[in-house]
């Protein structure tokens, strides 16, 4: 290795001094909660306390009266600057054959909101103290409806739908394998192991909250996001479609990233809303999530309860999987709910010889936060199933796991 860090040469094994710690370590890192712009407002959002409800009224006279306070937004106002909705992901289909339902879903919430965390208001002050006791003060009259919250819930009969567009709470049916080759080889094994099993939600919680700081030119007609995020490109092609602008008026600037494990690879509501709300006001916006807030709206991951069945012969060799994976895509459909359920899979058939397989992810719509890629997005939810099923297999046959696993 030489004296500036670098590798000599590229080989398996050789140490690799990091780079970039000194940096970081003595204070000079530059995260979107780091970026202050002249004349910038602070925004802080007003969220529903319920997980399903029909909204009333707003009333943010109150709020509107406090020092400090430059104004007040509701879905509404969104709306009559016809701003467009988050993107939905309708690629799949449902169980007859329709594409998935397109859920609408404006960055802040009109007429009903569906899971606990649903933005409902915007408040913009001088300070973030001076916004965040306006949003105090801003009052939601909503009618509580019935909740669903697990896949269990949302999928049992006569259950309360989250979309009256989708009345058995189904977003999307995806399929992948040879069906009917493994049933006829489950006909006919030997032996069939079948689990059930649950794979709870995470919350990503990482070090560094989600930020965002937008700002207008309006000499030029164009935009600037300062954000963390994985994906910078993605989320201007996202962004630019919402805000009804060509990309090249886009510019996302992403610095210094605390952490994402991938919760910060896609499009929230508080990016289009300090966009929308710099252009309305004049001025730059600036929000950053509380712990609070990141808990309930950061998007969660893993969240399915799916049964997997192995077909062994005579000998212990595998001869079909079949497995069917319920996919909590939360309230509603984005464009990366269904990833970790359908992208990767592949995984379920781990290192070992298996000569059918089928799988059957089915996205469910619930009243929770929308789900999305986490930590290897399906990859570690894939190999616990196939390697679960081996322990269950070889405890039902009297033998050793490892042995079940050679013989395949």
């Amino acid at each position: 290795m030489s004296e500036r860090g670098t590798v000599e040469k590229f080989a398996v094994g050789q140490s690799v001094r990091r780079l970039e710690d000194p940096r970081l370590l003595r204070g000079f890192g530059r995260y979107s909660d780091d970026v202050t712009l002249p004349r910038q407002a602070h925004a802080v959002l007003v969220r529903s306390p319920h997980a399903h409800a029909r909204i009333q009224t707003v009333e943010a006279t109150a709020a509107a009266k406090i020092a400090g306070v430059i104004a007040v937004f509701t879905g509404e106002d969104l709306a009559a600057d016809s701003l467009g909705n988050l993107p939905s992901d309708t690629t799949r289909k449902r169980r007859d054959g329709s594409p998935a339902f397109a859920t609408p879903r404006p960055a802040l919430a009109r007429g009903r909101v569906r899971h606990v965390g649903d933005p409902v208001a915007l408040v913009v002050a001088e300070t973030p103290e001076q916004a965040a006791d306006a949003a105090e003060q801003v009052t939601v009259d909503y009618e509580p409806l019935p909740v669903v919250a697990t896949i269990a819930e949302a999928t049992r009969a006569g259950a309360p739908t989250v979309w009256d567009e989708a009345p058995d709470n189904v977003a999307f049916v995806w399929e992948a394998g040879h069906r009917e080759a493994v049933a006829r080889a489950f006909e006919t094994a030997a032996h069939v192991t079948t689990l059930d099993f649950v794979v709870t939600r995470v919350a990503a919680a990482p070090l560094e909250p989600r930020a965002a700081v937008g700002d207008y030119d309006r000499r030029t007609g164009r935009y600037t996001l300062h954000t963390g995020i994985q994906a910078p490109h993605g989320l201007r092609s996202l962004l630019a479609d919402v805000l009804r602008i060509p990309q090249s008026h886009l510019r996302v600037v992403t610095g210094d990233v605390g952490g994402s494990f991938g919760m910060r690879s896609g499009i929230y509501p508080e990016l289009v809303l300090v966009l929308w709300a710099a252009k309305r006001l004049g001025r730059p916006v600036k929000w950053t999530s509380s712990r609070r807030e990141g808990f309930a709206t950061d998007e969660p991951g893993r969240d399915n309860r799916s049964t997997a069945e192995l077909a062994l012969d005579a000998e212990g060799t595998f001869v079909a999987l079949r497995v069917a994976i319920g996919l909590n895509v939360g309230a509603y459909l984005t464009p990366r709910s269904a990833g970790p359920g359908t992208n990767n899979v592949g995984g379920v058939a781990g290192v070992y010889t298996t000569p059918v397989i089928h799988v059957r992810t089915t996205g469910v719509f619930t009243n929770t936060t929308p789900t999305g890629p986490y930590r290897g997005a399906g990859r570690p939810e894939a190999t616990y199933a196939i390697e679960r099923l081996i322990d269950v297999a070889a405890r039902e046959l009297g033998v050793d796991p490892s042995s079940c696993a050679v013989a395949t």
